[in-house]
């Protein structure tokens, strides 16, 4: 049901649509930065889409990727009256940005401000464009897979606040608990990822960071870890 969406933007687009996919019930559409706002707006706009419910925004990083720009950027909507969902999908590079869909989808307003803060992803003319889970001062971005998996923050003070009774700042033994782990020793005489971000900054085998489709040698790492 959810492919007529995708033959409707292909019809209205034509090769604006980059590529399409239909998968394990994900139908998905492609398209570049700069056509990211219009095309959410024909999706929410046109009456054979009709997709007025906006589910989530988020990133997926790929260090490791070399034809293609490092981050995907991916929005779910769906259309409550005609119960098709989709996913649209652009890509852009570090210090790449896209539009704000709050225009479009008011819901996209907290989503956008969490991907910035986790994946550092500008979305231009975001009504409020500030970190939503972590402090202003956070140096970083923690869901990208090059953050260093050590690094103990915070790195400032905390506030004192009024009718807040505020913690002591702690120091590298007390902060994150990953922090605390032995990675090295963990992961020893081992190829399969038990972190994506651990496996990225210690050269393990890149799977998970490339993008690219499943391939033999996962589905290899994949039994072995569960014998």
């Amino acid at each position: 049901m959810s492919k007529k969406v995708l033959e409707r933007l292909k019809a209205q687009f034509g090769d604006r649509i980059l590529a399409t996919s239909s998968n394990f019930g994900d139908d998905e559409a492609v398209v570049a930065p700069k056509d990211w706002l219009e095309v959410a707006t024909f999706l929410r706009d046109d009456p054979e889409c009709e997709m007025n419910h906006f589910v989530d925004v988020t990133c997926v990083d790929y260090p490791m990727r070399e034809d293609l720009p490092r981050f995907d950027v991916l929005v779910f909507v769906r259309s409550l009256a005609k119960k098709h969902r989709v996913r649209l999908k652009t890509r852009v590079d570090e210090g790449g940005s896209v539009p704000s869909l709050v225009p479009v989808w008011i819901g996209a307003n907290w989503g956008e401000r969490e991907a910035w803060d986790m994946f550092g992803v500008v979305f231009e003319g975001h009504p409020d464009p500030r970190r939503i889970l972590l402090y202003e001062e956070f140096v970083g971005h923690p869901l990208r897979k090059d953050y260093p998996i050590e690094k103990t923050q915070p790195l400032v003070p905390y506030r004192d606040v009024e009718d807040i009774d505020k913690l002591p700042p702690f120091g590298a033994d007390e902060g994150q608990p990953w922090s605390r782990i032995d990675w090295q020793a963990r992961i020893e005489g081992s190829d399969f990822q038990v972190s994506p971000a651990i496996g990225e900054q210690q050269g393990q085998r890149p799977a998970l960071s490339r993008g690219t489709e499943y391939t033999d040698l996962d589905d290899e790492a994949a039994r072995t870890a569960t014998e």
